[in-house]
């Protein structure tokens, strides 16, 4: 029997950041694909039928091939235990990226050889280094024409702010690309073709002076290599694990998801020197994975995981202690006790039921209804993990039922839709109407697919003019209910009957703010 202790250091919570199409979902397939939990990746078009992606398993990102929500997978990998949160590209979606940040104990970045560092990746990596998770990077795509290696990197580095590590390096690019040189495990990795389909062969090189170097690529392309190596080791700085560990350098790889080329490489690296659970803060103190006690926190609710059965799943990351079936924890919102029979454990879109977890581990909780994002669930303290961020809306439309005997099925989904946090209900205080506030406009249509296919409701949508949603908090009655009077059209309940001002311009917010000056008007709606 393992303890507790050692169950935590062999644990490996991650997520997977990138601009659409940079491939991510690729390397999340072909990484469970080496951990032997898939048989085969969805990308593999065989008989001309293309199976979905492992990781996207809700219809609409089946159609449009972006992944909208945040999947979690768990495989087991050299006697580690890997947990992957794959998270959406796509810019519309990316409140659900930055929670399930919160989630990882590290992250790996990919960006594509051709396009380089894309605009969201920017943001995404931005929050990583406010809070100092260590990133590692994987330059996807090689077997196609891409920017120079020596651009990337320094693209990387200005752009997204990292001081990089080269791990590996390329032999030539897209036509003329021949393979890899490992520099974490001194060996050559060999692009072959094989009935079309390209894999790596790798074989094991100490020294980069060895003339097989010469007969395995021709002496051109060794030679570059050896200048090219020579240069990275003056320019770089060596690989440091502590260093990485704080944040202060990101190593980088090089590879093809697409043709497994430079993934178990990735991987290899990545169980050796990536963070056990790390600790996590509260409002009230720092709390450390190898505490007794149990903690945890939820960072993703999911609506209708199963459309047969109505059940809600709430994703929760445990931070310390051990999480038992059947036993009672603190829900401490609510102040009250919570058992759960069947937590599950996630294999992509199969599920099992756990009798225990550890620290880094990621547990389905079947939810009723109890679960907000941001939910800490003990074995008694009050505690409450911070930085869970919720976001203001910047786009706003009423929303109508548009078949009036499905009135109650658009109610219930709209209700569950938006505890998932994608979206935000507002009820204007004037007239009832409902008005759904979201980050980004594609959420609307995701709405609208899931409303239909999940719960049987149309709805339909009219625009809103505003300009942001801003919660009000006073302690001047008298001036709250000035406000109330003068701003009554533009006043609205969220689902929590928290009152929200609908600022219709930057202009009316600002004459807001300077006339009622006893008022704090919070663009988040954890003040």
């Amino acid at each position: 029997m393992s303890t507790v202790k050692e169950e935590i250091e062999r644990r490996r919570t991650f997520g997977i950041v990138s601009h659409p199409d940079a491939g991510k979902t690729t390397l999340t397939e072909k990484l469970l694909l080496y951990g032997g939990a898939i048989q085969e990746a969805g990308a593999v078009k065989s008989n001309k039928i293309k199976k979905g992606a492992t990781s996207d398993f809700m219809e609409i990102e089946r159609q449009r091939g972006i992944s909208v929500a945040t999947s979690v997978m768990g495989f087991e990998y050299k006697g580690k235990k890997i947990n992957i949160l794959d998270t959406p590209g796509h810019q519309d979606f990316a409140e659900d990226t930055f929670r399930t940040l919160t989630a990882v104990d590290s992250v790996i970045v990919v960006i594509d050889v051709a396009k380089g560092v894309e605009s969201q990746t920017e943001k995404l990596v931005e929050v990583c280094r406010m809070r100092d998770t260590p990133i590692i990077i994987f330059i996807n795509k090689l077997d196609r024409e891409g920017k120079d290696a020596y651009d990337l990197l320094d693209e990387v580095e200005e752009k997204l702010g990292l001081k990089v590590c080269p791990l590996s390096w390329p032999i030539g690019m897209g036509q003329d690309f021949q393979g890899v040189y490992n520099l974490w495990e001194k060996n050559l990795l060999l692009y072959t073709e094989q009935k079309k389909q390209k894999i790596a062969k790798s074989i094991k090189i100490e020294n980069i002076e060895d003339p097989e170097i010469d007969n395995l690529v021709g002496s051109d392309s060794a030679e570059t290599l050896r200048e090219e190596l020579e240069l990275i080791n003056g320019v770089y700085p060596n690989f440091d694990v502590e260093d990485y560990l704080s944040g202060k350098i990101s190593p980088v790889f090089f590879g093809s998801a697409l043709n497994n080329f430079g993934v178990q490489e990735l991987l290899n690296c990545f169980v050796d020197i990536a963070p056990a659970p790390l600790p996590k803060l509260t409002e009230q103190r720092l709390v450390k994975p190898e505490e007794n006690n149990f903690s945890g926190f939820i960072f993703k609710i999911h609506a209708n995981m199963d459309p047969k059965h109505r059940d809600r799943l709430a994703f929760l990351k445990i931070v310390s202690g051990t999480f038992k079936r059947n036993t009672n924890y603190n829900h401490i919102r609510l102040g009250k006790s919570m058992k759960f029979s069947n937590p599950t454990a996630f294999m992509a879109s199969k599920k099992s039921i756990v009798d225990e977890a550890f620290p880094g581990d990621i547990v389905g909780l079947h939810d009723t209804g109890n679960f907000r994002i941001g939910d800490t669930l003990t074995q008694g303290e009050d505690l409450e993990f911070s930085g869970i961020p919720s976001f203001s809306p910047e786009h706003f439309r009423f929303i109508n039922n548009a078949d009036p005997l499905k009135a109650k099925q658009l109610n219930k989904g709209v209700d569950q839709l938006m505890d998932e946090g994608v979206a935000q209900l507002f009820t204007l205080e004037s007239n009832g109407r409902k008005i759904i506030g979201t980050v980004g406009a594609l959420q609307y249509e995701v709405i609208q697919y899931r409303l239909e296919h999940e719960y049987g409701a149309k709805c339909t949508y009219e625009s809103y003019q505003a300009f942001k949603a801003c919660w009000i908090e006073s302690n001047d009655a008298a001036q709250l209910e000035e406000f109330s009077k003068l701003k009554f059209r533009y006043l609205a309940k969220d689902k929590f009957d928290r009152l929200v001002f609908l600022a219709d311009s930057s202009f009316s917010l600002q004459m807001a703010k300077d006339k009622f000056d006893k008022l704090k008007f919070h663009f988040k709606s954890e003040f």
